[in-house]
């Protein structure tokens, strides 16, 4: 029940999506529970966004689900997140921002979990 979006500036090309998905799949089960079964991925490129002043390559990750999975995995995911992407997308892991969001509720083909 994760989704994980990913807005950036930089442009992405159609490989470099597929990497993309392809390491969440795996970087997601750091998280306890959580596989790529059920994941959600969106990659919005070439976004207009400042960082820190600047329009140099940045990005902003949003990694939602059901339940919580504590501060130790939220930890080593944002490392994991952040090393992906700079390594795929080239942007430097200092100009990334990564969020958490946790629901109570989620729901799929018509019931909730």
């Amino acid at each position: 029940m994760p989704n994980i979006n990913i807005r950036t500036n930089v442009a992405v090309t159609d490989p470099q999506s597929d990497a993309i998905r392809e390491f969440l799949g795996k970087a997601i089960t750091i998280l306890p529970g959580k596989t790529e079964e059920y994941l959600m991925v969106s990659i919005l490129p070439q976004a207009k966004m400042y960082f820190k002043g600047s329009d140099a390559p940045c990005a902003m990750i949003e990694v939602q689900l059901l339940g919580s999975a504590g501060a130790e995995y939220y930890e080593k995911m944002t490392s994991a997140l952040c090393g992906g992407l700079s390594r795929l997308l080239g942007i430097k892991p200092d100009r990334i921002y990564t969020k958490y969001e946790e629901y109570k509720y989620w729901g799929c083909n018509g019931r909730n979990f």
